[in-house]
C-alpha cells in the first residue's frame, strides 16, 4: 500500500470509527420533542423497553446518531436483529437514510444481546448534511418506530 493510501485509510476509520464514539454523550441536553398525536416516550418504553435520549449530528454533520438505553432487554430485542435494516426518515420530505454498512466493520449499530441499563447506537448516513439541526425525524427499526425525534 501507498504511503497516501495509508493515510487515506487510516482517515477514513477515525472518521467511520472514532469520532462517533468521541463525540457523544448522553446527558440530558438532547430532549426529545414528541406530539401528542403520536406515541409518548412511556408508551416506547413500555412496548420496546427501550428510553430514547438523542439524535444528533457527528461526523462533521455527515452521521446522524441515535442513541437509546435499554430498560428492559426482552423488550427490546427485535431492535438488535441483525437482519432489520434500521432507517431514518426525515419528517419534512420523506427522505430516507440508511446505516452504513463498511465491508471491514459492518453495520454502524449495536447488534449483541441488550443488557439492561447500557446505553446503544445506530449510526445513520447524512450525505452532504441533508438532515439539518433541529429537523424533525423518525427512527424505524422494524416495528418500532420513534416519531417527532428533533436533531441536535
Amino acid at each position: 500500500m501507498q504511503p497516501d493510501l495509508r493515510v487515506k485509510f487510516f482517515r477514513l476509520i477515525v472518521i467511520f470509527i472514532l469520532l462517533p464514539l468521541i463525540g457523544c454523550s448522553t446527558t440530558g441536553a438532547g430532549k426529545l420533542s414528541m406530539t401528542d398525536d403520536h406515541p409518548s416516550e412511556t408508551g416506547i418504553e413500555e412496548k420496546w423497553g427501550v428510553k430514547v435520549l438523542s439524535i444528533r449530528h457527528s461526523a462533521g454533520g455527515y452521521m446522524l446518531d441515535f442513541r437509546y438505553r435499554v430498560l428492559d432487554p426482552e423488550k427490546a430485542l427485535p431492535l438488535f436483529d441483525r437482519k432489520i435494516k434500521p432507517h431514518l426518515v426525515d419528517e419534512a420530505t420523506g427522505a430516507v437514510f440508511a446505516v452504513p454498512e463498511p465491508p471491514k466493520v459492518g453495520a454502524l449499530r449495536s447488534t449483541r444481546k441488550p443488557q439492561p441499563g447500557k446505553n446503544y447506537f445506530v449510526m445513520f448516513a447524512n450525505p452532504g448534511g441533508y438532515v439539518k439541526k433541529n429537523s424533525k425525524v423518525s427512527v424505524v427499526i422494524g416495528d418500532f418506530r420513534a416519531e417527532n425525534l428533533v436533531v441536535q
